[in-house]
């Protein structure tokens, strides 16, 4: 089973979301990770740019697939992690931790939509059947 810690929050499209102070962090979950395989590419956006919920905001590919990144929440870039652009497999060794991709600044109050860890655990379960 994919790890999944209990204190992050996660959507669908299996990102996951930290809150720290004013800002989010946010990055691709474990399973996905494992799903793509080892990753070769990631593309992220500009600093400042701004995102409604559920836009894509950013891609990642490995050596068997390309995956579309989703911003959790509508808010504005407020820093993107460099060092995954320079090293994929950050996002392979530690995608709840050095893997992280951008941090957010939210534009109103989150919470529609994202699931806690055992909804996540879930939707994890029913795509593997």
């Amino acid at each position: 089973m994919s790890n999944i810690p209990q204190k992050l929050q996660y959507t669908k499209t299996h990102e996951w979301i930290r809150k720290d102070e004013e800002f989010l962090t946010i990055g691709i979950t474990d399973h996905a990770q494992t799903m793509l395989g080892d990753l070769v590419y990631v593309e992220l956006p500009e600093v400042e740019t701004s995102f409604d919920g559920g836009q894509e905001c950013a891609v990642v590919e490995s050596v068997k697939a390309a995956a579309d990144i989703y911003c959790p929440v509508s808010g504005e870039i407020v820093e993107i992690n460099d060092a995954v652009i320079e090293n994929p497999q950050l996002i392979n060794e530690d995608p709840y931790g050095k893997g992280w991709l951008i941090r957010v600044r939210p534009h109103d109050q989150v919470s529609s939509g994202l699931l806690n860890a055992d909804e996540y655990t879930k939707v994890v379960a029913s795509e593997a059947h």
